[in-house]
């Protein structure tokens, strides 16, 4: 697992934007999954994890006492996830054709570049807690297992969703570097009007917004597959 969280497709883009020798982002402290998610925690939360440990429980308990049956099955939670991805994903790839970039005011273009970022950044957010809400209470009405886990992906979301969100908020300042890298080696050109390699940039951002998407959806990705084991 500890190779997996270090090799995340997110991290692999983000690692891709620093200079050669740089760690990645994660590389610092190769410390497994406890000591990482310590790290997270505060004695707040400690407590909080107690009381969300009591409520799994008990979430355990009222499903074994009225057993009932999901009201989707997996197949059907699996289309919706596909559905919402392929909508995010053709979002994030779709250009303004009308936008044509200055090559004489590249700030701006970037401001252009980064509110793109932030809005797909939005969308994703509002579709992706709409969909993990709906798995979660989908779940909730099934086998005591079931609403487990719904119950442990409730409480680890209001605990860690505050602190991944701001990291998430974070990724625009690596696409910010990676702007200036770019410019300034194209400025040293001999042809600074050409934009090719703003092409590669923009495709670079998508390629980080999908990213992105895929980290997103991990949670309700892993509540699908448990309603087949």
């Amino acid at each position: 697992m500890r190779s997996n969280l270090h090799r995340s497709g997110l991290v692999r883009q983000l690692a891709g934007f620093l200079p050669a020798g740089a760690p990645a982002p994660g590389d610092a402290a190769r410390q497994d999954v406890a000591e990482r998610l310590g790290q997270w925690l505060n004695v707040a939360d400690a407590i909080g994890l107690s009381s969300a440990h009591a409520a799994i429980a008990a979430a355990g308990r009222q499903a074994a006492r009225a057993p009932g049956q999901p009201a989707a099955t997996a197949a059907t939670l699996q289309g919706e996830l596909e559905r919402v991805r392929a909508v995010l994903s053709q979002s994030i790839t779709t250009r303004d054709t009308r936008h044509r970039p200055d090559p004489d005011d590249l700030d701006t273009e970037f401001a252009f570049c980064l509110q793109r970022y932030q809005d797909q950044q939005r969308r994703m957010e509002m579709s992706v807690d709409a969909l993990r809400g709906h798995v979660r209470q989908t779940l909730a009405q099934g086998a005591p297992r079931l609403a487990q886990l719904a119950a442990l992906d409730a409480a680890l979301g209001e605990m860690l969703g505050g602190r991944e969100q701001r990291l998430l908020n974070n990724l625009p300042n690596f696409l910010r570097a990676r702007f200036m890298a770019l410019r300034q080696t194209a400025a040293a050109s001999d042809t600074p009007h050409d934009l090719r390699w703003l092409q590669g940039f923009n495709t670079e951002l998508e390629q980080t917004l999908l990213a992105e998407l895929d980290h997103r959806l991990q949670p309700v990705v892993g509540m699908i597959e448990a309603m087949d084991i």
